[in-house]
């Protein structure tokens, strides 16, 4: 059994005991509820709103983890104007727990 939850703008395919890095959820220990897009057990394929309305997928956050320092430059020729910056995303560490249909 697996299914496909969108979180953080994006979308996995998870399955139970799996592990992965989201974009930020919660605190470290916290259960979280992702909310489940497509559900599929063996032939049975849950897609339809109707169909997903009692599912749920349920998530551990392990940790927070930081992703790897983006720096960037910017400049425009013949002014003198220079800009540097840099970004670092948090990420959260999660294992999913359990998958229910509906």
């Amino acid at each position: 059994m697996y299914a496909v939850v969108k979180t953080g703008g994006k979308q996995y395919r998870v399955e139970q005991g799996q592990r992965l890095r989201v974009e930020r959820l919660g605190a470290a220990d916290e259960v979280v509820e992702l909310k489940p897009i497509m559900v599929v057990d063996g032939d049975n394929v849950l897609a339809t709103p109707a169909q997903l309305a009692g599912s749920k997928v349920s998530a551990r956050v392990i940790e927070e983890v930081r992703g790897p320092k983006i720096n960037a430059f910017t400049y425009k020729n013949k002014s003198n104007n220079r800009r540097r910056w840099g970004h670092r995303q948090t990420y959260s560490s999660i294992e999913i727990t359990s998958i229910t249909k509906g």
